[in-house]
């Protein structure tokens, strides 16, 4: 975890975005001791996006299975793909 004072982020703001970009994970900023806002680069940002939506779409996912909704089989749903690329479908 890196943190860092809100008088840095004023005071050097460019060595801040570079520390984010380089680590790539948040920088928490602190006012006066405490946790105040964290700092991130865009790539970061949307990689973490990417990866809560796709946590999501595994868990809806995972609830239809233990619902008891219909599946296929990883060599069907392969099939099904494939057969729709070609246009046969």
């Amino acid at each position: 975890m890196i943190i860092k004072s809100s008088t840095n982020l004023r005071n050097d703001y460019n060595a801040i975005t570079r520390l984010a970009h380089e680590k790539k994970e948040p920088v928490y900023i602190t006012k006066n001791g405490e946790g105040d806002i964290v700092v991130m680069s865009i790539e970061a940002f949307e990689r973490r996006e990417a990866m809560l939506d796709l946590r999501e779409k595994l868990l809806f996912a995972e609830e239809q299975r233990l619902a008891g909704e219909p599946t296929i089989s990883l060599e069907a749903a392969h099939k099904q793909l494939k057969e729709k690329a070609n246009g046969k479908v």
